[in-house]
């Protein structure tokens, strides 16, 4: 049982950066130079941790085989969800600039879109604020289905937690925190066209959140599964690496190269493979 709450816990911490990366795009939006570092991290970060550790310890210990199978798996599922689950990747982007207002955010009440009425002029209605923001809808929608594109991907990624952690606890703290870090640049894509919509600070942030809290139900689940059949433990770790790399080829590195700065990208994507060096020589995994 302590190794399911640690499992939970984990994965939780690993979720939490989904949010940060929403609390670090309404602070200050990063440019297309930054975010294409920072998407370019993640990417780093996880196709080095999916060859290096996850396939390499499920080639270990259940034989190619059994990697290969499980890594291809993996992989197809993810392709498959992908086509069968509305959302929109981080690459893509919807046309149009018309904007409709809407009246208040969800979480404070605060009006964030144009007042209701054209009587109704700057500070002399009482429930608006001084700020006023044009809002656009079609922004709003691709920040949310963005939100739910993240939560899809977030649930593997708790899988792979608890997958790492029930093979060997130092594995699944070197997991957790390599997946906490790809998943900051996460949050920034979500809360940005959020933000540039005219959605509240609240709402970002809260639609953030939630997306990194899918994470601790894959985990959850994934710890119930092999604390029951450790004998999956190697297809577990092979299916993750699958997932891992389909989400980075297929979303991360084209939305890091999305406005250009190629170079940028390139040295994020190296920086983050030297980043899971450093971890796992520091953690010993």
């Amino acid at each position: 049982m302590s190794a399911i709450v640690n499992i939970v816990l984990l994965s939780t911490a690993a979720g939490l950066g989904t949010g940060l990366g929403g609390l670090i795009a309404v602070i200050r939006r990063p440019g297309y130079r930054s975010f294409g570092l920072l998407m370019g991290f993640a990417s780093g970060v996880m196709i080095t941790l999916s060859f290096h550790e996850l396939v390499a310890e499920a080639w270990a210990e259940g034989g190619w085989v059994l990697a290969t199978i499980g890594f291809a798996a993996g992989a197809f599922v993810m392709f498959a969800i992908d086509l069968l689950t509305p959302h929109i990747r981080f690459a893509e982007r919807e046309n149009g600039t018309h904007s409709e207002p809407i009246e208040t955010c969800v979480m404070t009440g605060e009006p964030v879109g144009r007042p209701p009425h054209r009587g109704h002029r700057r500070g002399h209605h009482p429930n608006w604020s001084h700020r006023y923001m044009p809002v656009n809808q079609k922004l709003l929608r691709t920040g949310m289905l963005m939100a739910i594109g993240i939560s899809i991907h977030n649930m593997p990624e708790g899988i792979v937690v608890g997958a790492g952690y029930m093979h060997q606890p130092a594995f699944g703290i070197f997991i957790a925190l390599a997946i906490a870090l790809h998943n900051i640049p996460e949050g920034i894509a979500t809360a940005m066209p959020l933000c540039m919509g005219g959605a509240c600070t609240l709402d970002a942030l809260r639609t953030t959140f939630l997306s990194g809290m899918v994470e601790p139900i894959g985990a959850l689940l994934a710890a119930l599964v092999l604390s029951s059949f450790q004998g999956l433990i190697p297809a577990a770790l092979a299916f993750a690496g699958g997932v891992m790399v389909f989400l980075t080829l297929d979303e991360l590195i084209p939305s890091a190269r999305e406005h250009g700065h190629q170079h940028y990208t390139a040295i994020g994507i190296i920086t983050g493979a030297v980043f899971v060096f450093v971890l796992s020589g520091t953690l010993g995994v």
